[in-house]
């Protein structure tokens, strides 16, 4: 039990970092002020850098990880493309961002509750991912 509950809460870190690092890189060009861009920047590195030591991990389970739902990737892409035609400004790109955020942080701590068998470490890293995006979300609140 407590393997099978770390390595689906390890799949769905490796998904919601994808999703959170994608969301990022879709929306970094568009930024116009440098300490945005530069709270965006840390925190793609900081979630890429925990994606490589869940990476590891997963190895260590031969597990291949866990890709983004296709139809929240599309509707997350489509949300902030449509809304960036709209209005291109930092205001709406801290909107979309703080969004995600929130959505990641719901469903990292369901995932949490979910898998209460995982092993401490892997716990951690959920955690760890958490504060990253309520971090970020404290962090842009200036652009909103």
């Amino acid at each position: 039990m407590i393997e099978d509950d770390t390595i689906k809460l390890l799949r769905e870190c490796d998904s919601g970092i994808k999703m959170g690092v994608a969301s990022i890189e879709d929306v970094l060009d568009y930024v116009h002020d440098e300490t945005f861009r530069k709270y965006l920047v840390e925190c793609r590195d900081k979630h890429m850098k925990l994606k490589k030591e869940i990476q590891t991990l997963l190895e260590q389970y031969h597990d291949d990880g866990k890709e983004p739902n296709v139809m929240a990737k599309s509707m997350s892409w489509m949300k902030t493309n449509v809304k960036l035609v709209m209005n291109e400004s930092d205001e709406t790109i801290a909107d979309l961002m703080t969004d995600g955020c929130n959505m990641g942080v719901k469903s990292l701590n369901k995932y949490l509750n979910q898998y209460k068998a995982a092993d401490e470490k892997t716990k951690d890293i959920a955690k760890h991912l958490i504060n990253l995006e309520e971090k970020l979300a404290v962090d842009i609140r200036s652009f909103l």
